[in-house]
C-alpha cells in the first residue's frame, strides 16, 4: 500500500496536461488599462504564486521565468491588429523586460548540452540531452500569445514569458506597457500602461 501511495505523486504529474485558465474580459482583473475612446482594455495577470503556476507542466519559476497572462478585450464594432505589438515589463528599479522567445523558452527548460553539433530547438536529436518533451512543447505552444488580431466584442489571451534571471522583484512597482496595438485603419493606438501595484494591492 505504502508503494502505491508513494507512486500517486508520479503518476498525477504523469497525467498532468496543461489548460489554459478561464478568460474574463480584461476589465475584470485588477491589473487593466482601458481606453474609453477606443473600447480596447488591455489587463496582465502574473502567476507568480505556486498555487497559479500548478496550471503548467514546466516548472517555469525555476528557470527564472515568470509567466504573465496577457487579456486584451476589444468592446468595439471594429477589429484591432495585433501583428507589432510589443509588450514590456518595467520594474520599480528601472529594469526593462521584454518577452522571451519561443526557442529561448525552449532552450532555457531543456538545458541543452552537446559533444557535437547542436539542433536548433524545438526540433532537438539524441545528441542534445535534456531535450523538451512532447507535454512541455505542446504547452508552451498553446500558452504562447500569439494572436495577431482581436475580433469586436472578444478578447484574446496568452501568456508571456518573462526572464526574471537576477531580477529582485519583477511585479512590486512595475509597470507593463503594451505599444504597437492598432486600428482597423492601421494607425497606432495610444500605448497602454498596466501598474502592477493594482495586482499586488488586489491579492493582499
Amino acid at each position: 500500500m505504502a508503494a502505491v501511495i508513494l507512486l500517486l505523486p508520479a503518476l498525477y504529474l504523469a497525467a498532468k496536461d496543461f489548460s489554459m485558465p478561464k478568460i474574463q474580459p480584461a476589465a475584470a482583473y485588477p491589473a487593466h488599462d482601458y481606453h474609453s475612446g477606443e473600447k480596447i482594455a488591455v489587463a496582465v495577470d502574473p502567476y507568480d504564486t505556486n498555487a497559479k503556476a500548478n496550471i503548467f507542466v514546466v516548472p517555469y519559476h525555476d528557470e527564472s521565468l515568470l509567466p504573465v497572462l496577457l487579456v486584451i478585450t476589444n468592446d468595439s464594432d471594429q477589429p484591432v491588429e495585433l501583428s507589432n505589438v510589443k509588450p514590456e515589463l518595467v520594474t520599480a528599479d528601472g529594469d526593462k523586460l521584454t518577452p522571451a522567445g519561443e526557442d529561448e523558452i525552449y532552450r532555457r527548460i531543456s538545458h541543452p548540452s552537446s559533444s557535437g553539433a547542436r539542433v536548433p530547438l524545438p526540433f532537438p536529436t539524441k545528441r542534445v540531452k535534456g531535450a523538451v518533451n512532447n507535454k512541455q512543447f505542446m504547452e508552451i505552444e498553446n500558452a504562447r500569445f500569439k494572436a495577431k488580431a482581436v475580433e469586436p466584442l472578444s478578447s484574446q489571451a496568452g501568456f508571456l514569458f518573462f526572464d526574471i534571471t537576477d531580477v529582485k522583484n519583477p511585479i512590486r512597482g512595475a509597470h507593463f506597457y503594451l505599444t504597437g496595438v492598432r486600428d482597423a485603419s492601421g494607425n497606432d493606438l495610444m500605448y497602454f500602461e498596466v501598474p502592477l501595484e493594482k495586482y499586488t494591492n488586489a491579492s493582499h
